[in-house]
């Protein structure tokens, strides 16, 4: 059982940054990888990357490549998702959620927090 609970978002000009955590707890968090999502209004949630509690992460949507990066810290349970050169596309609640390594979708997910871009 982990519990997430996702913050860092609220409202930010059009080429600005924020910075998103997700605090982890519950079961051994290294037995589960973590992503993040995001659903824009009116739009699918889609994924934005995928990052293990050893560091490895990866980028989906080729719009965030070199925009945004994903880095976990085991020892404070929480991961990250750095967003730079935000634009108004980028609007929408950001998820994070867990799976465990031999599940095929992700089981856990937090409450997700709003970010708006404005223009």
């Amino acid at each position: 059982q982990v519990q997430l609970q996702e913050s860092g978002g609220g409202l930010v000009q059009a080429g600005g940054s924020l910075t998103l955590s997700c605090l982890a707890y519950g079961s051994t968090l290294s037995h589960y990888a973590m992503g993040w999502f995001r659903q824009a209004p009116g739009k699918e949630r889609e994924a934005v990357g995928a990052i293990t509690w050893s560091g490895g992460g990866t980028i989906y949507i080729d719009s965030l490549k070199g925009r945004f990066t994903m880095s976990s810290e085991i020892a404070k349970n929480t991961v990250y998702l750095q967003m730079n050169s935000l634009r108004p596309e980028d609007t929408g609640v950001y998820y994070c959620a867990a799976r465990g390594f031999r599940d095929a979708t992700y089981t856990y997910w937090g409450q997700g927090t709003q970010v708006t871009v404005s223009s």
